[in-house]
């Protein structure tokens, strides 16, 4: 029997949320069914809107119920309630504060709740702003209803996180995964999370008006901050994580096409190119099924993450919990799948386009190509991911698919999206001429080739022989290709602004402001694609990594490009949680002393594992990294060894650009400017459109 009543609370709680959600599911279909007019809209008849409304009401309730349930199990890891399995066996006593708040998600059961608790909350928003469409928002909320009944009964039959351990039980715990006590991780995985979850938004947004036939294009408007904030919220989630895998898990780099780390960046490439086919669809009434099947995909991409993370399918060291529930997600995204199948033949006579797409060299070209190109990355990620479990299931023996495999293919990909991030803007709605591909393409042009020629002149040879050529050929064209598409970006804005100056006598960046908030998704838009081209630079850099391993004894030292490396003592340490060693490193450029550097390496007691803490010197052109690798058991000295990883803050500072253009994108323009104040923009599409500011 539990030691404290907070496990029997938090089991009831989700025996609770799964009545509410139950209610809401069938309740709400029943109220839509009832309430259909012979058009298949629905009427909001008195008594089937009174049912929709306690329905509405009992989806409310769940949320509130799944939180007590979040609360019960945060509750009983702080209070060291080591009578529940879960609590016993991802906590110990002397865990970091932070680090028990974070055991909420940090194995199987916990993460299923988190999973749980935030498509209630995103769920619980939803029902609270109904009246903005109430047919649609009854539809959305039923469906999200339906997800959450089946996370519900996971929860409460097959991974229960109140579970009791039988027998008896530690007093101390058995500790949290070394790997997952750093800063980080407290915050990326449900940042992760919110963006996974948040799928389910748009998601169920698209299948009720599916569902509905709900005529124009409205669903979109309603949820395009839904997708952009779950697509920021993704981001950052996915960026964390690297950022987290080159700080602890001392490879050196930040990105090893991890199966895990797939599973989280094949809904966001399909989230992508949603966002940016939905414009065709809002401007030209174009790839209408497209998005919705971009939709469906995204979202079942999402459980298929899930399901990867959280099942132990694949290998992966960010597979932190492993069970049998993975039959209960096939049999869901079977189900989704199903549905979502049956929803779209059956009304696809609704989906169909206004128009056509009228000439290659156009917007609506380069949409259409940008969506091909991240379906492809996607489709190789997805193929590189499953393939080994494909291959174990068929011929009995696993098949792994390594880096190369995905560089290969990826890197050509990145480059033509970088090409179409710079080209896009430039072309115009339906067709662009002659005249305005020369007006618009001359500054990038230019600016390519002065770039081309700099590149080369610093001493990048892409033509020598040997292994680096591939790679060096790869940053050449991403340098060159990275300056025309921030010349045009600078030029679109120096020209609207130049004519906002114009009228309104503002100076240059007062101008630039005031043009960024009269039009906040398109400029917010632009920013975004400048953070996108300085990751690509930041992740050029990668081409002219270097590395050096070997054995420091006092005194010893270590060069490495411009660094030298002093080794100045080694230490131990210890304290309730973890033992520890380190080496103390003098690091001099040139004849410079410029830091101190104490690269560690960390023994966990409860859990009786080790940990590397990577020490760095990080500036804007490249970073010091270096690794405690242990003591060679021969020679009794450490190990030590150092990275110089060029460019790499421009990767973080990159994904910084690209929040806060996505940020920008989401604040509401500046109010309505008068049709006598405003000012036409002269924009490379001019011929085509005419856009005011």
């Amino acid at each position: 029997m539990p030691t404290h009543p907070m496990p029997e609370f938090g089991s009831f709680a989700l025996l609770l949320a799964l009545v509410l959600s139950t209610y809401t599911l069938v309740m709400g279909a029943v109220a839509l069914w009832r309430s259909r007019s012979q058009s298949g809209i629905v009427a909001g008849g008195s008594g089937a809107g009174r049912l929709g409304e306690t329905a509405r009401r009992a989806g409310i309730a769940s949320f509130i119920a799944l939180s007590c349930a979040a609360f019960a199990l945060v509750w009983a890891a702080f209070t060291n309630d080591y009578s529940v399995s879960y609590i016993l066996h991802h906590t110990n006593r002397d865990l970091n504060t932070a680090y028990k708040f974070s055991a909420l998600w940090s194995g199987q059961e916990g993460s299923l709740l988190l999973w749980a608790w935030l498509l209630s909350g995103y769920g619980f928003v939803l029902r609270i702003r109904h009246k903005i469409d109430v047919r649609l928002s009854a539809f959305a909320s039923t469906i999200l209803a339906g997800i959450q009944v089946f996370f519900l009964l996971l929860l409460n039959f097959a991974a229960p996180p109140f579970a009791i351990q039988p027998g008896p039980v530690s007093p101390d715990g058995f500790g949290l995964n070394p790997l997952l006590q750093y800063p980080e991780m407290v915050i990326h995985p449900p940042m992760l999370y919110l963006g996974y979850v948040g799928f389910s938004v748009p998601f169920a947004f698209a299948l009720g008006a599916l569902m509905m036939r709900y005529p124009g294009e409205k669903w979109i408007h309603i949820t395009r901050r839904w997708t952009m904030v779950t697509w920021l919220f993704l981001t950052c989630g996915i960026f964390l994580g690297a950022h987290w895998a080159y700080s602890v898990l001392g490879w050196g780099g930040y990105w090893g096409w991890d199966p895990v780390e797939n599973a989280s960046l094949m809904p966001w490439l399909t989230g992508t190119a949603f966002l940016h086919s939905v414009m065709m669809q809002e401007k030209r009434g174009m790839m209408k099924a497209w998005n919705v099947w971009l939709i469906f995909s995204t979202f079942l991409l999402t459980i298929l993450g899930t399901l990867l993370t959280r099942s132990g399918l694949v290998s992966s060291v960010h597979a932190f919990a492993q069970s049998s529930i993975g039959n209960w997600f096939y049999g869901f995204i079977l189900v989704v799948f199903a549905v979502c199948l049956f929803t779209f033949f059956k009304q696809k006579d609704h989906l169909k386009s206004e128009n056509r797409l009228e000439s290659l060299v156009s917007r609506e070209s380069s949409f259409l190509f940008n969506n091909l190109i991240l379906l492809t990355a996607c489709f190789t990620v997805l193929w590189g991911t499953l393939f080994p479990v494909l291959s174990e299931y068929v011929q009995g023996s696993k098949v792994t698919v390594g880096a190369p495999f995905y560089n290969r293919v990826n890197l050509p990909i990145g480059i033509f999206l970088l090409f179409l991030t710079g080209i896009g803007p430039l072309l115009a709605w339906r067709s662009t001429s002659l005249r305005s591909i020369r007006r618009n393409f001359v500054l990038p042009c230019i600016a390519m080739a002065v770039t081309f020629a700099v590149v080369i002149a610093c001493g990048v040879r892409p033509w020598s022989a040997g292994d680096d050529a591939r790679s060096e050929t790869f940053s050449l064209i991403t340098f060159t290709l990275a300056s025309g598409v921030i010349t045009a970006i600078a030029a679109e804005f120096l020209r609207g602004a130049g004519v906002v100056s114009t009228q309104t006598g503002k100076n240059l960046l007062a101008s630039v402001i005031l043009l960024t908030r009269r039009n906040t998704r398109r400029y917010g838009g632009y920013i975004v694609h400048f953070g996108i081209v300085v990751m690509f630079i930041g992740i050029a850099g990668g081409a002219f990594n270097q590395s050096h391993e070997q054995e420091m004894g006092f005194g010893d030292s270590l060069t490495i490009g411009n660094y030298k490396l002093v080794c100045q003592s080694f230490t131990q340490d210890t304290n309730p949680n973890y033992d520890t060693e380190y080496a103390l490193l003098d690091v001099y450029k040139g004849s410079k002393k410029v830091t101190q550097l104490a690269p560690e390496r960390r023994f966990y007691n409860a859990s009786q594992t080790t940990s590397t803490m990577v020490a760095l010197r990080s500036t804007l052109a490249e970073d010091l990294y270096v690794i405690y690798e242990g003591k060679n058991p021969e020679t009794d000295k450490p190990i030590i060894k150092v990275f110089i990883n060029p460019l790499m803050n421009w990767i973080w500072i990159g994904v910084l650009i690209v929040v806060l253009g996505t940020f920008l994108a989401l604040v509401p323009n500046l109010t309505r400017v008068p049709a006598e104040a405003r000012v036409a923009v002269p924009l490379p599409v001019q011929e085509a459109e005419v856009h005011h500011v």
